[in-house]
């Protein structure tokens, strides 16, 4: 791939299909989010429905994380031999069949069924997640790469956000008519599966493998390379030979699981302290996430303009920390105005975090898949976060909602110290700015390049 100069064959340029390409996979994706949260926002509701104890809602939550554990080796394996479209039909496809099974679960005795259907659209969850860095890198170019990917994460978010905001307001607590109750979830349900079924259709209409052009530099060099050199493999194997990944690959898993973790039990940790206050506690979460999102389009409008990764990345994940001890500590207060202040700090800075894990990795793992290395980190965070759901969980039934978050600030001081070992190597922004020799194999590990020149640019992840 190298030699002579480059420019006269690399023809750069942006479609104007990559905007809808971008808006119907955050749209598919906010969907799947919703239907991974309606459960727990209503733990009581769902608990007195189906007639079963917490934990094993907390499990129609979990199921998601349990899931994708096992498939993301295949999904990334499948994003990178069959492409994007395929692999962005299966997740819509998935997500809209899950949400219609879910229709047949309304009955007090369903709740296997509501489970079956919950595991759909976590399977369905495996072959979106990974995709924002993907779409990014292939549809967007350098200077608007980083801001790309935070909107497709930020599609999950708002999912999550309204997960958090119209179950309580669809599904009042209703103990004593559980006809009403049931006639009520079945709005949300059925509503729910016709516009995941018309995202489908969108999703067959609107996404194709990859626009006539490329949109950047590193993209172009990317394509230029013959299909047979690359092995699903040794890919995976170069990642794991990669420390600073690995080091990102911990501390991103630790972050995101507390996220999980926090928000799969805010309900229980507000109800613990505020009794019969689900809508607020739903408020809270929706606060939390709305903040998040705020988080992340700044932190990726900053990639952009400043390709300061890693000390962005560190600054962030110190005040997580921060976020989640002041959180802790005011949770009892006895002032829920407290708990929506500190819940929103702490979305800012904790769902902020998740575009710029994502970019990070694409910026030092070049040019490996970006789908390989954000479904790793999906993986990660999955990981750590049935762990920090199981544990937190058992903390805040048998001694308090501080024991669990105490338990948690502890955890992300570890990752405070992994993040700032990693060594800044920003490979993708190098090829993007000319600094590299195009002929990327020949590119040593440890590429001579000042590591201040963070710079993330071609892909995002989530």
């Amino acid at each position: 791939a190298g030699g002579g100069r480059p420019e006269a064959r690399l023809e750069t340029r942006l479609s104007r299909r990559r905007l809808a390409v971008l808006a119907v996979f955050s749209c598919y994706s906010l969907v799947n989010a919703f239907q991974w949260i309606q459960y727990s926002i209503l733990s009581n509701v769902f608990a007195g429905f189906y007639g079963v104890t917490f934990p094993q809602i907390d499990w129609l939550s979990m199921v998601y994380m349990v899931a994708y554990v096992p498939l993301i080796l295949p999904a990334t394996w499948l994003l990178d031999a069959r492409g994007l479209r395929l692999t962005a039909l299966l997740g819509a496809g998935l997500n809209a069949l899950g949400a219609w099974l879910k229709c047949g679960s309304l009955a007090p005795q369903r709740y296997p069924l509501t489970l079956a259907a919950q595991a759909v659209c976590a399977v369905a969850q495996v072959f979106i997640l990974g995709l924002p860095s993907r779409i990014a890198s292939v549809w967007f170019g350098p200077t608007e790469v980083s801001t790309a990917c935070s909107v497709a994460v930020l599609g999950n978010q708002l999912g999550t956000a309204i997960g958090f905001l119209l179950p309580p307001v669809l599904v009042p607590n209703t103990p004593n008519d559980i006809d009403l109750m049931a006639h009520n979830i079945g709005i949300m349900f059925y509503g729910t599966a016709i516009v995941s079924t018309l995202l489908f259709f969108l999703t067959g209409v609107v996404f194709e493998e990859k626009p006539k052009y490329p949109p950047s530099h590193s993209q172009a060099v990317l394509q230029t390379k013959p299909p047979e050199d690359y092995s699903y493999k040794q890919s995976i194997i170069n990642l794991f030979k990669n420390i600073p990944f690995i080091l990102l690959l911990i501390s991103y898993g630790i972050m995101t699981g507390a996220f999980y973790s926090v928000s799969t039990l805010l309900n229980q940790m507000i109800v613990t302290h505020y009794e019969g206050e689900e809508v607020n506690a739903g408020r809270i979460g929706l606060t939390l996430v709305v903040a998040g999102m705020v988080g992340s389009i700044i932190c990726g409008l900053w990639l952009d303009y400043t390709k300061t990764y890693k000390q962005t990345t560190l600054i962030v994940y110190i005040l997580s920390f921060i976020g989640l001890l002041v959180f802790t500590f005011t949770l009892d207060l006895g002032y829920l105005i407290v708990v929506f202040v500190t819940g929103g700090v702490l979305g800012f800075f904790m769902t902020g975090y998740l575009p710029l894990g994502f970019e990070f990795a694409v910026e030092i793992t070049y040019p490996e898949s970006e789908g390989t290395s954000s479904g790793l980190l999906n993986a990660s965070a999955q990981i750590f976060g049935i762990v920090f759901t199981l544990v937190q969980g058992k903390l805040t039934t048998d001694y308090s909602p501080r024991a669990g978050n105490i338990f948690l600030c502890a955890w992300i001081f570890v990752g405070i110290i992994l993040t700032a070992l990693i060594k800044s190597d920003l490979r993708r922004h190098n090829v993007n700015s000319g600094i590299m020799n195009l002929d990327v194999k020949a590119v040593p590990v440890d590429s001579p390049v000042e590591p201040e020149s963070t710079t993330l640019k071609i892909q995002s992840a989530l």
